[in-house]
């Protein structure tokens, strides 16, 4: 799949919800007929499958873009010729979990030579998994990512949990009154651990060209999935804290914005209460994000000058807008709409920030599924995120 054939989905998709705005224009009103009730499902199913093939081939071309990439050119890597080196015995690790491979590699790389079977990957091979996982997950392209644990198995930050409230007005002799409001807190991250384990036949590891590029693109598609659910509906324990979770220590439902909204159906009015709840220094960066069932109901929404509120991008790399603010469209998010669920949310996604450890070790098990001609690789990743600014957020919430 290349760019061209993405835009041509793109503008596929806008026709269709110029289709179905022009339906429902036609019929407003008055009772349409069963044959034109058949057409507009028909036309409403084919969106949903035109928005799921576009986030799929967006992936893909990710994916894609990963494949046999090389070590930049205008890297500036001191010593160039070790680190090709420490590649090299680092993929034919990956292809043949040889004992001579991992000696090899531990010479060149390690220090602490009781790693026992593990391996810890070279740093070329962390820093592309990284970027798949972002372009797979939005949300570590949107959200703060903080520097990697080294020396400590969790992160404190300082919170204000209330401020100041002493001023008054008085007089020239008036003394002043001592605070007694302003508090603190801290927030700590402490890093989950998370595995994963795939199965890849032996024959196509022997005859793939880039053993680790096919590994890597396998545990970013897993792994990414995990992640994005987690940010979105984690309930902190174990896990990340997710933005549509109830939590003091995230997001109170002291955020949630349900007026304006039916019990059923997210409505103009419900999006402009839940947009207008967040301050302005925090619109700037303000975006939105929506399960793609919630987006197929907002692009049918006019307002109060029946004009539709959504705007769907045709260009790549524009995101579709509502309100005049960014759209984000995730599988994770909530899709159930019954009285009093979240069905999206609105604010500075730079306010949720992510905690990952440094480590990420990877096993490659040769011999325990050798009777089906398949090698074992198990991963392990820690990571921790949470939202750290309530008031950077709002939650549309049924009525």
């Amino acid at each position: 799949m290349d760019g061209k054939k993405l835009i041509e989905l793109k503008q596929e998709r806008a026709t269709l919800v110029t289709d179905i705005r022009n339906s429902m224009n036609d019929f407003e009103g008055k009772e349409m007929g069963a044959e034109e009730k058949a057409t507009l499902t028909k036309k409403e199913n084919r969106f949903d499958e035109v928005s799921s093939m576009i986030l799929k081939e967006e992936l893909q071309l990710s994916r894609e873009r990963q494949v046999g990439e090389k070590l930049n050119d205008d890297d500036k890597t001191k010593d160039k010729g070790r680190v090709d080196e420490v590649q090299a015995a680092f993929k034919d690790y990956i292809t043949t979990g040889s004992a001579t491979a991992y000696q090899v590699y531990d010479a060149l790389q390690q220090d602490n030579p009781t790693q026992a079977g593990y391996l810890v990957p070279p740093e070329q091979f962390v820093n592309e998994l990284i970027k798949e996982l972002a372009d797979a997950t939005f949300m570590r392209q949107k959200a703060r990512v903080l520097p990697p644990l080294k020396n400590a198995q969790s992160l404190g930050y300082p919170t204000r949990t209330s401020g100041m409230s002493s001023f008054a007005w008085g007089t020239e002799i008036s003394a002043p009154t001592p605070d007694a409001s302003l508090a603190f807190g801290k927030r700590e991250f402490k890093p989950n651990p998370g595995t994963s384990e795939i199965l890849i036949s032996k024959t196509l590891i022997r005859n793939v060209s880039n053993a680790d590029a096919l590994i890597r693109s396998e545990i970013a598609e897993e792994i990414g999935a995990e992640y994005e659910t987690a940010y979105m509906t984690g309930d902190g324990s174990g896990k990340p804290l997710g933005l549509f979770v109830a939590s003091n220590d995230g997001i109170p439902t002291s955020r949630d914005v349900s007026a304006g909204n039916t019990a059923t159906e997210i409505k103009f009015d419900g999006l402009l209460e839940a947009k207008y709840s967040v301050k302005k220094k925090h619109q700037a960066n303000a975006e939105w994000i929506f399960n793609r069932m919630a987006i197929k109901q907002l692009a049918k929404l006019k307002n109060s000058d029946g004009q539709y509120i959504w705007q769907a991008s045709v260009v790549l790399g524009t995101p579709d807008l509502l309100l005049g603010r960014p759209v984000n469209e995730s599988e994770y998010a909530p899709a159930i709409f019954t009285s009093g669920l979240y069905v999206g949310l609105y604010g500075d996604l730079r306010n949720y920030w992510i905690c990952d450890s440094l480590a990420m070790e990877i096993q490659v098990l040769m011999e325990l599924y050798a009777r089906t001609n398949q090698v074992d690789y198990m991963t392990r990743i820690e990571t921790d995120g949470a939202p750290i600014m309530a008031n950077a957020f709002a939650r549309v919430k049924l009525g």
